[in-house]
């Protein structure tokens, strides 16, 4: 079964650049600019580099590093933020278009990675989620690992704090600690800001939060940082009582009667219009008044800095008189 989930959430990565059409959007007046902005350009101070990666394998660091492979789109959008989109040379495809990223660069199927083609690139250090492990090759890195390159696990993180020490960790590795701590920094401050809103909400809406449509729905429960994020805001899961990543039906959605919809599916041409259609569900609270609404989904899909992006919209979506 989880090894189902995980092939769900790839496939809702794999999507992460397709338009979603004239789905109702929530906007924060900041489409196409970096909501998180680290405050401050100063060089990093030398720090002892990690000698673990963050899945605890022992690593060793190469002091200078200027040939990256990002082999996962959250990772690479990272070490964009910390200005050394060019020393990318090669990402994984679910990358493909992200700004910062030098035209033309090489691409590589996070599922079956060519690591000869990968070793011929020299690469100084390979950053990956793990995901490329989970088809029954669990060590698909390691020829490159025997040839003396740097290969550094970030297991997908499921709550803000682990979201936090994968941005340090990152940072941390590539001699970008202030950018790094600059970046967490601005994040804890929207989020500060946010969750002194969410406290005061005492009559807090209900919500069901679509990550795959209709016939094959998933949503999440707790142990997921966008129910994290839902909480934050003064919202309430419909899901919260179940765990991690599920798999869910109409009926239950529709028993729980959820005030407000929200969906991060962009495989769908217009996901909003599609659940308001659905039969069966004209009855819901969210589909009656018209509270049903699209979240960015690279926003919300990636365990990175830019999930303060997804957590705004999520409020503003959820509680418009409030933020």
């Amino acid at each position: 079964m989880k090894k189902i989930f995980l092939y769900i959430i790839i496939a809702i990565l794999s999507f992460s650049t397709i338009s979603c059409g004239k789905s109702e959007t929530v906007k924060d007046g900041s489409e196409g600019k970096a909501v998180v902005e680290p405050q401050s350009t100063v060089a990093s101070a030398p720090i002892a580099l990690p000698v673990k990666d963050p899945a605890g394998n022992d690593i060793v660091i190469p002091k200078d590093i200027n040939r990256i492979i990002s082999m996962a789109p959250s990772i690479t959008e990272t070490i964009i933020d910390l200005g050394l989109g060019d020393k990318i040379i090669a990402i994984d495809k679910n990358a493909k278009g992200k700004k910062g990223l030098t035209e033309g660069i090489i691409e590589f199927d996070m599922m079956a990675p060519d690591i000869e083609k990968m070793m011929s690139l020299k690469p100084d250090i390979v950053l990956t989620s793990g995901m490329s492990d989970i088809d029954g090759n669990k060590e698909p890195f390691k020829a490159l690992k025997e040839a003396g390159v740097c290969v550094a696990v970030i297991p997908t993180s499921n709550s803000i704090e682990k979201i936090k020490a994968d941005i340090m960790f990152i940072a941390d590795a590539t001699g970008t600690n202030l950018k790094g701590r600059g970046i967490v920094e601005n994040m804890e401050a929207e989020i500060d800001k946010i969750a002194q809103i969410g406290k005061s909400i005492s009559e807090k809406k209900t919500v069901y939060f679509e990550i795959a449509a209709s016939p094959n729905m998933y949503s999440f429960g707790n142990g997921v940082f966008l129910n994290e994020i839902l909480e934050i805001v003064g919202a309430k899961n419909i899901f919260a009582d179940k765990s991690s990543w599920i798999s869910v039906s109409e009926e239950a959605v529709v028993s729980t009667n959820p005030d407000v919809i929200l969906s991060n599916v962009n495989y769908v041409k217009d996901p909003v219009s599609e659940i308001k259609s659905r039969k069966g569900w004209e009855s819901i609270k969210a589909v009656k008044n018209g509270d049903v609404y699209y979240v960015d989904n690279s926003a919300s899909s990636l365990p990175n800095e830019n999930i303060i992006k997804a957590m705004q919209e999520i409020a503003k979506a959820i509680y418009p008189d409030k933020y």
